[in-house]
């Protein structure tokens, strides 16, 4: 019989808490970064208030509503109640891509932020139409992918790039932020419920914010500082920011030769931040199909795309996605009704200009906790939902996010480094992690050197070079690793997910694609410029004066497993039967392996 299908459900609440104070996260590092890197302040904040919000709030209205009716579709279809929509919003990694790697270049060469802007723009709009064209393509590749090989690479972020940050945040504040997370684990580890059925993301949020509140009013000092003044100031950004049309602007800037050579430049940028854009969002309807919702890509991921694409054309610089995180959503009880309510509640503080306010008077450290726990949710599921022979796959899929984390962390920790140089006072060693051979401490009264990536990769500095390593890890392999790693996570559990099932050819195949990407240089090549790495696509220039890599020696390195592959195939293709590897991925059961 079918059960009705709510619009709402307390629970909801719970999902919308996790998925707003994701979004607004995204929200808060458009306002710093776009506001202190690209000339956006001042007389220029009005591209931020008056056309990339605005334009945000366009693009999470139109994906949020749509796959709140999704779930509803799904729901009536298969005669369910508990259908979870897909999450849905801002792409953290294009955010930050797009920013560094676009924007603030323009504006550092041009000092224009109105020209940094429209060419976020064009960005963005690059990555919508991607993004739409590979609906038409990416259900061949999921139906022909391991599970193991799709939610390893999501485990890889998850562990890493989102539950290791939050964890930190934690465990730095613990007087704000450990009792929202022991509410949070006991309501959805323990499953114990509160009184009234108060959803316990919004008990979490509450306690988070009473406690940075009041313990500041009596002068505990517990991290997360709480200004009423800080509160009023920001309110006086509020006001009314209608979406205005930003196509005909963007069309102007595109056709005008002028502009032409630095578009064209921006492509090795652009073209495989779409493509990671796919197959993130690919892995992601996977992994709500591992968990019991089954969504058809090609819809999921085309109003992805127009998302983006409208994002674009009312003047936001910044793609949206499929969001990692929907068995989580799922665990928690949430419906259809968490999806819409983002996307309400998102369009207001977006059109009303009140981020700001928002973020003054409710702490991050509140409710990240629930966000942590969406992240082991996801990690264990790469191991759930994949036939129990796949653990050492999805386990081989872990791999380069780690690498691709660790990468961020030193690049990051050097680049704090330089603008943050030590003025020596005494002349004495101060402690420091320094690379071996590097110069000598300052005298009193100057700076130390700051030995940069590229620095250290290049032998500038005696006793360094290429197989430098940090705390044992060698640097160069950590940056190899981490370009293209959405990809090369895939790949290697596709492979060992093959090979575990002994369907030799296949993993050739991959190893071969692997191959042909390393040689396109969507994976593994990159270029060095300071502490800033950046793709290196085959038939482009690299930056002045920066370190490249071409990877021409790990292409090499797939092709020859190719071989060895393919080899064994040939020798075994009469003794053993193979086992159906991605068939059996799709009706896992509990039964199935014993």
């Amino acid at each position: 019989m079918l059960s009705r299908y709510p619009i709402f459900v307390k629970r909801d609440l719970d999902g919308f808490f996790g998925l707003a104070i994701d979004n607004l996260v995204q929200l808060l590092l458009i306002l710093a970064l776009c506001g202190g890197l690209c000339g956006m302040w001042g007389d220029n904040e009005s591209y931020i208030y008056r056309h990339i919000l605005p334009g945000v709030a366009v693009s999470l209205l139109i994906g949020n509503v749509f796959y709140a009716l999704q779930a509803h579709w799904v729901a009536r279809r298969e005669r369910r109640s508990d259908v979870t929509a897909l999450p849905y919003g801002i792409n953290t990694v294009s955010l930050l891509v797009y920013v560094f790697f676009v924007m603030k270049p323009t504006y550092d060469r041009t000092g224009d932020a109105e020209l940094a802007w429209k060419m976020g723009l064009v960005a963005c709009l690059g990555s919508g139409i991607i993004e739409f064209v590979g609906a038409f393509f990416a259900e061949r590749l999921r139906r022909n992918t391991p599970r193991a090989a799709l939610l390893s690479t999501l485990a890889g972020i998850a562990i890493t790039f989102i539950s290791m940050t939050f964890a930190l945040e934690i465990w730095q504040r613990p007087l704000v932020a450990m009792v929202p997370m022991a509410v949070v684990l006991v309501v959805y580890f323990s499953q114990v419920t509160f009184p009234l059925g108060i959803p316990g993301g919004l008990v979490a949020v509450l306690l988070g914010t009473a406690l940075a509140w009041g313990l500041g009013a009596i002068g505990v000092a517990t991290g997360v500082p709480m200004d009423t003044q800080a509160v009023q100031s920001a309110w006086e950004q509020h006001g009314k920011y209608w979406p205005i049309w930003s196509g005909t602007d963007l069309w102007e800037f595109i056709t005008d030769s002028t502009y032409r050579a630095g578009i064209i430049g921006m492509l090795s940028v652009i073209i495989p931040m779409g493509l990671f854009n796919v197959i993130g969002s690919l892995q992601n309807i996977e992994s709500a199909e591992a968990g019991g919702d089954v969504f058809a890509t090609g819809p999921s991921l085309a109003v992805n795309g127009i998302g983006t694409i409208a994002a674009a054309l009312f003047g936001s610089c910044f793609p949206t996605t499929i969001y990692i995180g929907h068995p989580g959503w799922k665990a928690m009880g949430a419906r259809a009704g968490y999806s819409w309510l983002n996307g309400l509640v998102m369009t207001a503080i977006c059109l009303t200009g009140t981020v700001p306010v928002i973020a003054k008077v409710v702490p991050m450290e509140a409710g990240i906790a629930i966000v942590l726990w969406i992240g082991i949710v996801i990690t264990a599921q790469a191991f759930q939902a994949s036939p129990l022979r796949h653990a050492p796959a999805a386990a081989m899929g872990l791999f380069p996010a780690i690498a691709a984390w660790g990468a961020l962390i030193v690049a990051e920790a050097l680049t704090q480094a330089q603008l943050h140089p030590v003025v020596s006072t005494t002349g004495a060693t101060q402690p420091a992690i320094v690379a071996a051979g590097a110069p000598a401490p300052a005298a009193p009264g100057r700076q130390t050197a700051t030995p940069t990536m590229q620095d250290l990769l290049t032998g500038r500095i005696a006793g360094t070079g290429e197989n430098m390593k940090l705390g044992g890890f060698l640097l160069h392999g950590m940056n190899i690793m981490e370009r293209g790693y959405i990809f090369t996570c895939m790949i290697m559990a596709a492979i060992a997910a093959f090979l575990i099932d002994r369907r030799f050819f296949q993993a050739a195949g991959w190893s071969l694609g692997a191959a042909v990407l390393t040689l396109v240089g969507l994976i593994h090549a990159y270029q060095l410029a300071g502490n800033t790495v950046d793709f290196w696509l085959i038939f482009t220039r690299p930056a002045a004066g920066s370190y490249t890599y071409n990877a021409y020696p790990v292409a090499i390195g797939y092709l020859l497993m190719a071989g060895v592959f393919a080899g064994l195939g040939l020798r075994h293709r009469h003794d053993l039967e193979a086992a159906h590897t991605v068939e059996d991925a799709r009706v896992v059961s509990e039964t199935m392996e014993h």
